[in-house]
């Protein structure tokens, strides 16, 4: 079940989709999603502009690659890559007791966030993300075996 294409392609439409839809706000409002990057304490203040800029056009583009097929391995790659850095991200904020916004699809501030929960999301969202990275192969045919 987990190598038909059929079921990779619903896991690609659907991490793609969040992924898109996460980086739209960073886009539209980097100011705001600079001070979230910030209040996770994680980066000196001087480190916080590139990842602000940076981020959100890679959530983006390795999104809409995923969904289209175009370097399917490699966009997955990126986004299991990314979803690892906000698991690492989370859990570090978890076990200091530091309160933040996630910021994960919205830049609005006072939105708070359940640590726990978003762990568990992230981590949940990385089982088509690998499901992808292994299994995606662009030349089998349907039903076809890897013999």
């Amino acid at each position: 079940m987990f190598k038909n294409r059929i079921f990779i392609f619903l896991c690609r439409f659907l991490l793609g989709g969040i992924f898109i839809y996460a980086s739209v706000d960073k886009i539209l409002n980097p100011e705001a999603f600079s001070k979230i990057l910030y209040n996770y304490k994680l980066l000196p203040s001087q480190f916080i502009y590139f990842p602000t800029i940076f981020l959100p056009w890679v959530e983006l583009i390795a999104g809409s690659f995923l969904i289209s097929g175009i370097f399917v391995r490699g966009s997955s790659f990126i986004i299991n890559s990314l979803l690892l850095i906000f698991i690492v991200a989370i859990a570090t904020n978890l076990i200091r007791g530091i309160n933040f916004d996630c910021g994960c699809f919205s830049t609005l501030s006072g939105t708070g966030s359940n640590a726990t929960l978003l762990l568990m999301r992230d981590l949940l969202l990385l089982i088509p993300g690998l499901l992808i990275f292994f299994n995606y192969n662009k030349n089998r045919r349907y039903g076809e075996s890897k013999n």
